[in-house]
């Protein structure tokens, strides 16, 4: 009796992904979840500034104090974008970090410097309004418990 060895079962795979497919495929996911966080960034201010709108259009029609109601739309208005931009950077650190160029890099730091400035100037604001209406409510309290 004679047996015969089988040959070895070879699998013809069409596809092929070798590092410059696979690094397209992260890059165009990555383009992908950019956009997702971009648009995300988008109606986050998009709603800031209708509630903006809101507050100033209900300020009007209702005569209240101008500066005072302006102060707190701002306010309100600020924390949305700077949420915003926040939402932003991220779409920017995203979209390059699938084999950045230098030239990818340079972008990123300056568009991240001058959102961070942005941010930064934002918040200091916001901050200083915030401790300038604490102090104005507590002395408006200490005055109404005389």
């Amino acid at each position: 009796m004679h047996f015969r060895t089988a040959e070895p079962l070879r699998v013809h795979c069409p596809i092929t992904y070798d590092e410059t497919s696979m690094e397209e495929v992260f890059k165009q996911a990555a383009g992908y979840i950019a956009l997702g966080v971009e648009a995300s960034a988008a109606l986050i201010i998009a709603y800031g500034a209708m509630q903006a709108l809101y507050g100033s259009f209900r300020a009007v029609v209702e005569k209240r104090s101008q500066v005072d109601q302006r102060k707190v739309v701002w306010l309100n208005f600020g924390v949305w974008l700077l949420l915003g931009l926040e939402f932003e950077l991220a779409a920017d650190i995203v979209r390059t970090a699938i084999a950045p160029t230098w030239t990818d890099i340079g972008q990123l730091a300056a568009i991240g410097v001058i959102r961070t400035f942005l941010n930064f100037f934002l918040e200091k604001d916001l901050e200083k309004y915030e401790s300038q209406k604490a102090a104005t409510d507590e002395g408006t309290a200490r005055s109404v418990a005389a």
